[in-house]
């Protein structure tokens, strides 16, 4: 059997560690040129995004609760188009986070409150990404993305592969037990059709949920994002969220 000299064995290493580091300044100077690059709101109108006050949010779960209903959602408590987090962060450094039901009924309350740094809420849905890797993964076109920027599933198309629930980097998606299809939020784009809120921000008692027209300077989701520090959750992956939140500690994942 040859073997590989000293010599040839470190040639070997450094070039294909040269490789390893020129494909991921690839991958970041393409999210750079995706970042900088004009927003697809100003070429195309309307184009939807949402965004998030985590500020604003109380945890009373009437969005996830609402979405169930307007949406058709599964009852038992592991179907969600949209659910809220509660985020207890301890003095000691350690984090918990809670969902149970999705919000729906209320959280328990927390052990030693007095070891409690902080704690708050964030209302979790899908992201909305202009460069979707569950469009991408689609081996049917069953998800895809519509013309004014909201990401769709076509329960008519899709064979119940799940490619695109593993694919989801946000773990948006579940699998309908009655339809046998993937599933997610639509923005409640049947109501946006029809110039109305989603019904998650309809119900929502804070007004900590929007939804709104992006190429619409004068729309409440672009007075949002330009007035305020706002954040999008894994931007680093390249998926480009139109999700956006206010208020997001670095807890947030």
């Amino acid at each position: 059997m040859r073997t590989l000299s000293r010599r040839l064995f470190l040639k070997v290493s450094a070039s294909a560690a040269a490789t390893l580091a020129l494909s991921k300044l690839s991958t970041a100077l393409a999210w750079a040129e995706g970042f900088y690059r004009e927003p697809p709101w100003k070429r195309k109108k309307p184009y939807w995004g949402f965004g998030v006050d985590i500020e604003k949010c109380i945890g009373c779960g009437r969005c996830a609760d609402a979405c169930k209903t307007e949406n058709d959602v599964p009852r038992e408590p592991f179907f969600f188009r949209t659910w809220v987090e509660r985020y207890a962060v301890y003095k000691d450094g350690q984090v918990d986070v809670d969902s149970p039901n999705g919000g729906i009924d209320g959280y328990p309350a927390l052990q030693d409150p007095s070891a409690l740094a902080k704690s708050f809420f964030v209302p979790k849905l899908c992201n909305g990404c202009e460069n979707s890797p569950c469009v991408q993964v689609c081996p049917v076109g069953a998800t895809f993305k519509t013309e004014d920027g909201v990401v769709l599933v076509d329960k008519e198309y899709c064979i119940g592969c799940r490619y695109c629930i593993q694919a989801c980097p946000y773990g948006t998606r579940y699998f309908h037990p009655v339809l046998k299809v993937a599933d997610k939020c639509s923005m409640c784009y049947h109501r946006l059709k029809r110039g109305l809120d989603t019904a998650c921000v309809e119900v929502c008692p804070t007004g900590a949920r929007l939804c709104g027209d992006l190429s619409d300077p004068g729309s409440g989701i672009s007075k949002f994002r330009e007035n305020n520090k706002v954040q999008a959750l894994k931007v680093h992956m390249g998926t480009e969220p139109k999700l956006v939140y206010k208020g997001m500690d670095k807890e947030v994942r």
